[in-house]
């Protein structure tokens, strides 16, 4: 099982401790940067290929990380998962995040069962249903899973403003762990409405596309830091855009994709120091509306 709600080990004791956010119907604690594995860990699981993502993984975990997001429809990564956690006692150490996203109780849970085979583990943490796919089906298998400890959270994903309509009401009716929704300086109206439901109903949530799906990295690029960015300890464009969905209490965890080890270091900056507070998020939300 995980090594979670432990605070960090002392070989990790400042400055390289993170920053960590309660899960709300547990009251587990997470740290506040996670890896998305969408596209970049989707390699030919052979040595070669896989040797880079281990170190990267390897590095995340050494620095405090736990939490790694996957999907059967992400191609090879949950192959890739697999053969990662595998080695190095690393899946005791990981908060492990997958996703079930076929119709019907039978599919759903022959999908969910061929995750468990890919990633060569006895539990994943969480399993969330994949962009809302026959969440009744879906929810009740993972349901009947949680019961039997084979996965310890459940909840529902969405990655796009136009499926924030069938999102909400869902979350009003169901009893979450977790959502997952899209949430960036460039992508804001996830904080209008189901970040202050997620914080009412007692969700934890788990933000994708942090980087605003890779446009706000290339408006910034080439770019300077603006001087105040270092009111609130930030060193780097990746950690601006990261401290300013963490300085939302409502947000657990963003999941950034990081295939290096170099990325992993920047971006776990963003999980230590100080946070902007509104008037800084305003300026930052302008900052980045003028470019």
């Amino acid at each position: 099982m995980s090594v979670l709600g432990q605070g960090a080990s002392p070989a990790l004791a400042e400055p390289t401790s993170l920053l960590r956010r309660r899960i709300p119907s547990s009251g587990e604690t997470l740290p506040v940067i996670g890896i998305g594995t969408s596209r970049r860990y989707e390699v030919e699981p052979t040595p070669e290929k896989v040797a880079p993502l281990r170190e990267a993984v390897q590095r995340f975990v050494a620095l405090g990380g736990t939490v790694i997001d996957t999907a059967p429809s992400y191609g090879t990564a949950e192959d890739v998962l697999g053969l990662i956690l595998g080695q190095d006692g690393l899946r005791e150490k990981v908060f492990l995040c997958s996703k079930v996203g076929t119709p019907g109780r039978e599919g759903g849970a022959a999908e969910i069962a061929r995750s468990f085979k890919r990633m060569n583990t006895a539990m994943i943490d969480l399993v969330a249903v994949h962009n809302l796919v026959d969440p009744a089906a879906n929810l009740a298998t993972l349901r009947e899973l949680k019961a039997q400890k084979k996965i310890r959270y459940l909840g529902v994903t969405v990655w796009r403003d136009s499926q924030f309509a069938d999102l909400e009401p869902l979350m009003r009716r169901e009893a979450l762990d977790f959502i997952q929704v899209n949430y960036a300086l460039d992508d804001r109206l996830a904080a209008q409405r189901i970040l202050p439901l997620a914080a009412e109903r007692g969700m934890a949530v788990m933000v994708n596309v942090p980087f605003g799906r890779g446009q706000l990295l290339k408006a910034v690029q080439g770019r300077e830091l603006p001087p105040w960015a270092a009111e609130f300890d930030c060193a780097s464009w990746p950690q601006f855009l990261l401290k300013y969905v963490l300085a939302n209490e409502a947000v657990t965890c963003p999941i950034p994709g990081m295939a290096k080890a170099a990325y992993v270091e920047d971006n776990l900056g963003a999980a230590r120091g100080r946070m902007p507070d509104a008037a800084q998020r305003a300026r930052m939300e302008a900052f980045v509306d003028a470019l």
